[in-house]
């Protein structure tokens, strides 16, 4: 059964016009519904945030979920923090099922993502040899819904430091061979090898992007690459290095350097036109929900004006990932996240393929 149709008087934020917004079924409008009710009288709305870097298949401690219920959990804290879409940056456990669920943000899957063996979180990535991952790559293209997601870098314990998961040639022709069957290319990266290669390749996103060297920047930008730096993961930096002080001090040492000079990097690559969007990495070690306090670090740490960073959130991301600019998303504020990019903690009112989930009390 359709929901009942709503209305809302609020500052629209893409127009910032107040504006008469109507939600009939999972349809945004301007034009009035009749017998709408009205849900917000003020406030300032937005189309919904969008994680465009987050892991609902993968639980607190880089472990696997185990079931559609324990996705769901973790899909609805990310909703109640005002995520209405997900870029899921790959999962171990396939969940195509809660694509259009009710209560469900929209899914944006890339499938299991593809890393070296014995080169990343086990039991997490699908682990390839060189060989192999061309091929594994392509396939994850037909199983997710237009990304794949490819991990180019970890820890090389033979060389005690980053270094990228294939040789170049492997990597550009993973990416090709998936951008071949269809599907748009994700990859990790934290080194500076790994993202100059993928770059050179053509990936459509850098994910972290710690690495980029200001060369990178103006390529990225006139490609139309984007980056999703995940400001919230890199800020842990300090505390992987720390573990990793006794047994891998040159990889420590590396890390280090990586987290203290990423904050310019991402403001660089605003200012070089790359399209920057936001992304928690939320799974492993990150907590979902923390959208507002990635917005906080786009604004704050990288020196982003908060009205891009919200527009980079929402509208700008939608369009990105090729979300129509109708749906019946909306997430209310009582203050302008513009003005106080603390607000976007605190949405007033949530409504999702055009169900009012939460209103104020």
């Amino acid at each position: 059964m359709s929901p009942r149709p709503l209305h809302l008087r609020v500052v629209w934020l893409p127009d910032d016009t107040v504006r008469d917004v109507y939600v009939d079924g999972d349809r945004l409008t301007f034009d009035p519904v009749p017998g709408a009710r009205t849900v917000a009288t003020a406030g300032f709305a937005l189309p919904g945030l969008v994680d465009a870097h987050c892991h609902i298949g993968i639980r607190r401690g880089a472990s696997p979920i185990e079931s559609l219920d324990e996705a769901r959990t973790l899909a609805r804290t990310d909703r109640d923090a005002g995520v209405l879409a997900i870029r899921d940056a790959g999962s171990p456990y396939p969940y195509p099922e809660l694509v259009g669920e009710d209560g469900i943000p929209r899914l944006i899957r890339a499938g299991h993502h593809v890393a070296a063996s014995r080169r990343y979180l086990r039991g997490i990535g699908l682990e390839c040899e060189p060989e192999e991952v061309v091929g594994a790559l392509a396939r994850q293209a037909k199983l997710g819904d237009g990304w794949v997601k490819l991990v180019g870098d970890w820890i090389d314990r033979d060389k005690a430091d980053l270094a990228p998961s294939f040789e170049p040639e492997v990597l550009t022709a993973a990416i090709h061979a998936a951008q071949a069957e269809g599907a748009k290319v994700a990859v990790h990266t934290f080194s500076e090898e790994a993202v100059a290669c993928v770059v050179e390749a053509g990936v459509d996103s850098v994910e972290h992007g710690t690495g980029l060297a200001p060369d990178l920047l103006d390529r990225m930008a006139a490609r139309g690459i984007a980056l999703v730096p995940t400001m919230i993961n890199i800020e842990t930096f300090d505390d992987i290095a720390a573990g990793a002080d006794v047994k891998f001090p040159r990889y420590a040492d590396h890390m280090r350097r990586l987290k203290q000079g990423f904050p310019e990097v991402v403001r660089a690559a605003w200012e070089a036109g790359v399209p920057v969007y936001l992304g928690t990495d939320a799974g492993g070690g990150i907590d979902h929900g923390l959208a507002a306090e990635e917005m906080r670090l786009l604004h704050e740490k990288a020196g982003i004006p908060a009205a891009e960073v919200v527009a980079m959130s929402s509208w700008k991301s939608r369009e990105w990932l090729g979300l129509p600019s109708d749906l019946g998303d909306v997430v209310v504020y009582d203050r302008d996240p513009r003005a106080d990019i603390a607000a976007a903690r605190e949405p007033a009112l949530v409504i999702l393929r055009g169900h009012l989930l939460r209103s104020p009390s």
